[in-house]
């Protein structure tokens, strides 16, 4: 017993160590713990001990003080002052972009959605809509940054802030970090590929109505007519060359509103004329409208990403509150005034409603459809680009790789074809897709990635933001569930009122 005897004691904690390098090229630094302690021990001599004793309290000091200096260097990491842009964007550039990827198709559905829900249920409606989802846009935004901060990287796109808030969340979590990513990535698809339906459809329609006046066709030979050269449109691989399209069709649809609500504002007649509250049954269609309308979170994150000031984003009068009141305001007003005044005759969108004998009229169906059908190719640019790649990786030549690609777009745009002939009501197929994908991102995914994001920071006083949180998926899972039956079910049996 009086010989010394080393005991060596061991703990390992791999679990420190776990998914430091992410499946997306993300570098997560490991998080650093006391290291085992290897001491020497002599149990009859009380100066060792203290000695030894000494020497793993000064390791740990310096352990220690290393973990609170890296853990204060996060905490001042600020992403924004470490993204290098080549063409930056203005606040007012910024605006512009979040302006026009809120304001489609989904403004002239509007007095449909209205229809759904009545006129006053319709209004207030519509601004508590709008400002949720604009909470859930600054959610999102919110827990980019945290993550951003966490990872010590510049930017994240909403898959990836899906991703990372799995993978740095709870253990039994991190899991599912690939699966959360996938499926994020799976709605922005369905998403995409659900406008360029209603596009479709819309720019068809459109065109009826205008030929109506002279000779009637079926719908879908407008839709065959429209294949060949939307599939031309669609094999332009740079969007540098769609710059000046997309400036055409924002002017047409700017001056295509502005006729439209002319001819609403004109002999409105008296409230009491239209229902101020619609049936139940009816509310989980307004529901998916009202959701498609407000379809601009996939873009709120590359926007902020690309600002000059990004810092200018959030805040009560930022670029993102100014830009939502606005669309808020413009969905509300065109709900409101279309259905006063077409009352329950109004249609998918308010432009079919337009006079038929009226030349003024007829040059809003044709400079909307004109405008829709040029914007189709940068909703189409959304989805094609996350299956592109690859497809390209599964082939090895150069002349392979753009064969298969333009083999790819054709299929895609042939797919949203026939998706639009077999289902010929625009009105449910927005009802379906917002019901579906725009609740799913706008309103289902936000919360659950704030959730996760912040549990280890903590949920502030009595758990106010996981509470909030609760409400708004509650919220969301039953407007996806109800909202998708009730579309279904339209489509299904189409005189269902």
């Amino acid at each position: 017993m009086s010989e010394r005897q080393p005991l060596l004691l061991q703990q390992s904690d791999n679990s420190d160590y776990e998914g430091n390098r992410s499946g997306n090229g993300l570098i997560r630094p490991p998080v650093r713990s006391s290291p085992p302690d290897s001491t020497l021990v002599n149990v009859h001599s009380e100066d060792s001990i203290a000695v030894h004793a000494a020497a793993a309290g000064d390791d740990e000091d310096e352990q220690s003080s290393q973990t609170g200096e890296e853990q204060h260097n996060k905490s001042l990491y600020n992403p924004t002052l470490h993204r290098t842009l080549e063409h930056p964007t203005s606040n007012f550039d910024t605006l512009v972009h979040l302006l026009k990827g809120n304001i489609g198709t989904g403004i002239l559905a509007m007095p449909e959605a209205f229809k759904n829900a009545g006129l006053y249920v319709g209004l207030f409606g519509t601004l508590i809509m709008g400002a949720i989802c604009t909470h859930c846009m600054h959610m999102l935004v919110n827990c980019s940054h945290e993550l951003c901060r966490r990872l010590q990287q510049p930017s994240l796109d909403f898959s990836e802030v899906a991703f990372c808030s799995f993978d740095t969340g709870p253990l039994g979590l991190r899991r599912y970090s690939q699966l959360a990513r996938r499926v994020v990535t799976t709605f922005l698809f369905i998403t995409q590929i659900g406008f360029c339906c209603v596009y479709f459809l819309f720019v068809a329609l459109n065109i009826k109505d205008v030929m109506d006046h002279y000779f009637k066709l079926d719908v879908r030979i407008y839709l065959l007519l429209m294949l060949l050269p939307m599939v031309l449109l669609n094999l332009v691989r740079n969007l540098k060359y769609l710059t000046p399209v997309s400036l055409f069709a924002a002017v047409l649809t700017v001056a295509g509103l502005a006729i439209s609500f002319s001819y609403m504002l004109h002999d409105l007649p008296d409230t009491h004329t239209v229902k101020p509250y619609a049936t139940w049954a009816t509310l989980p269609l307004y529901f998916g409208t009202a959701i498609y309308a407000f379809e601009g979170i996939g873009v709120v994150l590359p926007l902020e990403n690309n600002m000059r000031t990004p810092e200018d984003f959030g805040g009560r009068t930022g670029v993102l509150n100014t830009g939502m009141v606005i669309v808020a305001c413009l969905y509300t007003s065109v709900g409101f005034f279309g259905y006063l005044k077409y009352g329950e005759s109004v249609k998918g969108s308010i432009t079919l409603n337009l006079p038929q004998g009226d030349v003024l009229s007829q040059l809003v169906r044709i400079s909307m459809a004109v405008a829709i059908f040029l914007s189709y190719t940068l909703q189409f640019y959304v989805p094609v680009n996350m299956v592109e790649p690859f497809v390209r990786s599964n082939f090895d030549t150069a002349r392979a790789k753009d064969l298969a690609a333009t083999v790819l777009r054709t299929v895609l745009v042939t797919f949203t074809f026939i998706l639009a002939a077999v289902i010929p009501n625009l009105g449910s197929i927005i009802s379906l897709v917002g019901a579906v994908s725009s609740s799913a991102l706008a309103l289902i995914a936000p919360p659950i990635i704030e959730i996760i994001t912040y549990y280890n920071v903590g949920y502030g006083r009595y758990n106010w933001m996981l509470w909030k949180d609760f409400l708004i998926l509650i919220f969301g899972l039953c407007g996806f569930v109800f909202g998708t039956w009730a579309s279904l079910a339209q489509i299904i049996n189409p005189s269902i009122d």
